[in-house]
């Protein structure tokens, strides 16, 4: 039994080195970074995180640091299932989705973490242990990139290993899109793994127009076309637009993937650890597309990811990007040859900077 001794949050507010857009959420500057970490009697420490685009962290962290510790500590760090569902039922009348879901899920991610320090196992390991390495893309936030800067991006993505891009798409004419997306499909040249992201910009007919026009693009998918509470909309999309679809990353909750999934709504169902519901509700996740013979992607986090799709037998492309976190990781994410790696160290093995994240508190 490995009771849990302290509980402790960070909130952080992280600065871009370069401001990146999208087609929904504008400018973004900085991302916000809310850290917990959970302690047992025996000195061992699990580390777990979540992240905003730049607003509501102040909630997330209120939530970290007021509700958490009375519901975990004392606990047994070994029922992680347990602990899940005590920390869901006791905030479920106060928000079942939302801060309390990013909150949820970084607490599950340090419970994880902690088991696998514990027991000095690597979580993809500790998880199933499928593969060492998943395929992965560079997901660009790139939508006002002019063309030139755009087609320089990639290359050096290129460079660090990547073999396969994603762009985003949502600009104010379809046209431009369409022109963008074949050049960089030439850029890349045929069969080379090419994605779009629309960031939910689309009506349904958009996005079925949208996706007939990138049809001779060859694409691999297209991503979040429309806002992701239409599950309807979604299966239009997948029946009368002719791409595969990538969708979920702002689906909260393992229900919410079933009726996307179970609709036919998705094609590469696509969660993300940090606001699902943690590890626990990702490997939920991954075996209801599996029951539906569906690959599974991810999005953000990837330092987590790669052990949850390396244990996927499911598992598709990792998306990478870090938000500027490397800078403050001592090990990132590594990238070989359109792999990336899963760590071999203890649990998910992500080291922070606490001493260079301190001055970037929020």
């Amino acid at each position: 039994m490995a009771l849990i001794s302290k509980v402790e949050a960070g909130f952080y507010r992280i600065p871009l080195e370069v401001a990146v857009s999208d087609s929904m959420h504008g400018e973004m500057l900085a991302f916000e970074l809310n850290t917990v970490r959970i302690t047992d009697a025996d000195g061992a420490v699990g580390v777990g995180y979540t992240y905003t685009c730049g607003r509501n962290g102040a909630a997330i962290d209120a939530i970290l640091r007021r509700e958490l510790p009375e519901l975990l500590i004392g606990e047994d760090a070994d029922r992680i299932e347990h602990l899940w569902n005590k920390i869901w039922w006791a905030q479920h009348y106060g928000g079942r989705g939302g801060p309390t879901v990013l909150a949820l899920s970084a607490a599950d991610i340090a419970l994880w973490d902690l088991k696998g320090v514990r027991l000095g196992q690597p979580l993809w390991k500790l998880l199933g242990g499928n593969a060492d390495r998943v395929t992965c893309y560079a997901g660009g936030i790139d939508l006002d990139y002019p063309l030139e800067k755009l087609l320089a991006q990639t290359d050096g993505n290129l460079k660090k290993g990547f073999r396969a891009i994603k762009m985003k798409v949502g600009r104010k004419r379809l046209s431009e899109d369409v022109e963008r997306v074949a050049a960089m499909r030439r850029h890349l040249g045929d069969g080379f793994p090419l994605m779009v992201d629309a960031n939910m910009k689309w009506s349904v007919d958009e996005a079925i127009r949208a996706a007939r026009a990138f049809q001779p693009c060859e694409l691999t998918w297209l991503e979040e076309p429309i806002i992701p509470d239409d599950v309807a909309g979604h299966a239009r999309i997948v029946r009368e637009g002719g791409l595969p679809v990538a969708a979920g990353e702002n689906l909260r909750t393992l229900w919410e993937f079933k009726q996307l999934v179970a609709t036919g709504g998705v094609t590469f169902p696509e969660p993300d650890v940090t606001n699902c519901g943690g590890v626990t509700a990702f490997q939920k996740i991954v075996h209801l597309a599996e029951a539906f013979n569906l690959p599974v992607t991810s999005h953000g986090a990837h330092d987590v990811t790669v052990h949850l799709l390396a244990a996927a037998p499911n598992g598709a492309f990792l998306e990478a990007h870090g938000f500027g976190l490397d800078r403050y990781i001592a090990e990132p994410l590594r990238i070989e040859e359109g792999f990336a790696i899963a760590p071999s160290r203890p649990g998910h093995g992500i080291a922070f900077d606490w001493q260079g994240l301190e001055a970037l508190r929020a």
